[in-house]
């Protein structure tokens, strides 16, 4: 059998086909001695090695064997199950995963947006609950730097006047601020702020336009959008929250 490069499991009746590196993945376990005809408990019966135990569950064996990594679905709850089949098959690192299942839980995570106009600027804040989730938005969120003559939200850069990337700014890993739309440089010279959020390559420098594309691009990144409101102060602040489960 270990010539073998093809296996097919009957795991409860779900049939299962896949290489047989991949059920050697872990040596000790009992499917790489099953594929190595040392575990007589898994029978081959045509051609296939049948296994008494939930085909359900084993798709996510499978899937951890597969990639060392363990994806559930965000309203899954059978820990113990999947941890009892991890224990019977002998992958042990599976079952060390699932001991500390309050870390595979999803979790609610919280963003706001604050957006804010001002003359002809825009500004933006985003605050994040995951740190991580505001470091690969920053990675998303690029601001371009230029002159151009005269004063226009919709103006858009010349292609011959080279535009340079900022870096933005960042007061905490939890947060992020930047601005777009113009300033008055000197006599009828302006400084433009443009942004660019990937992977829409335009350069926007309509506050209106960077908000909309923002939120799109939150939307589409799995997020919900829960509420909205208007802070009142010196400047009036849209703020929009959004919210989603985070594995």
């Amino acid at each position: 059998m270990s010539s073998r490069e093809v296996i097919v499991l009957n795991v409860g009746g779900v049939r299962f086909v896949t290489r047989a590196s991949t059920l050697k993945q872990f040596p000790e376990s009992r499917l790489a001695q099953m594929v190595n005809d040392d575990d007589q408990e898994f029978k081959l019966v045509n051609g296939e090695f049948f296994v008494d135990r939930d085909g359900d569950l084993f798709s996510y064996i499978m899937d951890f064997l597969r990639t060392f990594q363990l994806s559930l679905p965000t309203d899954f709850s059978d820990y113990q199950r999947l941890k009892r089949e991890a224990e019977f098959y002998g992958l042990y690192p599976l079952v060390n995963l699932l001991s500390q299942e309050h870390l595979l839980k999803p979790k609610l995570e919280i963003l706001e947006v604050r957006f804010s106009l001002q003359e002809m600027q825009a500004f933006f804040r985003i605050f994040g609950s995951c740190s991580t989730t505001i470091g690969a938005l920053a990675e998303q969120i690029t601001v371009f730097t230029g002159q151009q003559l005269g004063l226009s939200w919709n103006r858009r850069f010349s292609s011959q006047k080279p535009l340079v990337p900022l870096p933005l700014e960042r007061p905490s890993h939890h947060d992020m601020v930047f601005w777009c739309g113009t300033e008055n440089s000197a006599g009828d010279q302006f400084m433009a702020r443009y942004v660019s959020i990937k992977p829409d390559n335009r350069k926007l420098i309509n506050g209106t336009n960077v908000l909309g594309l923002l939120l799109d691009t939150l939307l589409k990144g799995g997020f919900r959008l829960i509420s909205t409101r208007t802070v009142a102060g010196e400047e009036k602040v849209e703020c929009f929250t959004f919210e989603r489960m985070k594995k």
